[in-house]
């Protein structure tokens, strides 16, 4: 069994999923074992999904690394992370996307409440993190407020962490142009990029599992 983070991102490079130097900093810097249910401390480092409450999970390491290198997200990135979960994922993009004086900024929507306090306080171990994260509290289906959006002129990036039914389309519709969304469908990740206002450039990586995406 593997004793510490560094040991967990060393497999993962080894096997070829984490490979781009922010992500893997990222992981370096974000323990994933402040992320899990004390009754699970001594697995944080194993390469397998742990139940986190309410019937969900913090992802496979395998799985959280695969997404984001496809996500492939960027300094100053503005980035929705729906279904947030322990926070883990959140903190790592939190992590990658840099301060919010320079732009990077990471919205985490959780609607399942315990969770929601869960995650909120597992990120509370990473202040300078946290100050990068708009923690909201509901379902991320209808993705960021009209003002936001206004203020923001749309995301960079989106990432869900459970099985979609269908994607919505606010969330291709906030998406700006150039932007990425990746997002599990039908026991596969897609990877969608947008190309122009109608048209996106996507691809299907089959052969994954994850609990349901649950919306209002």
């Amino acid at each position: 069994m593997k004793k510490s983070n560094g040991e967990l991102v060393g497999e993962l490079k080894t096997r070829g999923v984490l490979y781009a130097a922010p992500i893997i900093e990222a992981f370096l810097s974000v323990d994933r074992k402040d992320f899990v249910r004390d009754e699970y401390k001594d697995l944080a480092y194993i390469d397998e999904a742990l139940p986190i409450g309410a019937g969900q999970t913090i992802s496979q390491p395998y799985t959280v690394a695969f997404m984001l290198e496809l996500l492939s997200p960027k300094l100053g990135w503005k980035i929705i992370d729906a279904g947030a979960g322990s926070f883990w994922q959140t903190a790592l993009l939190a992590s990658i996307v840099g301060s919010p004086a320079g732009g990077g900024k990471v919205y985490a929507f959780e609607r399942i409440s315990e969770l929601c306090d869960f995650g909120s306080k597992n990120i509370s171990k990473y202040p300078e993190l946290k100050k990068r994260i708009e923690i909201l509290c509901k379902d991320a289906s209808g993705g960021l407020s009209e003002e936001e959006i206004k203020k923001t002129g749309g995301v960079d990036g989106i990432i869900a962490a459970a099985e979609l039914n269908e994607v919505p389309e606010t969330w291709r519709e906030q998406l700006k142009n150039g932007g990425r969304l990746v997002y599990p469908m039908g026991g596969a990740i897609f990877n969608e990029r947008k190309i122009s206002e109608n048209k996106f450039q996507i691809e299907k990586y089959p052969g994954f599992a994850f609990v349901p995406f649950i919306s209002e």
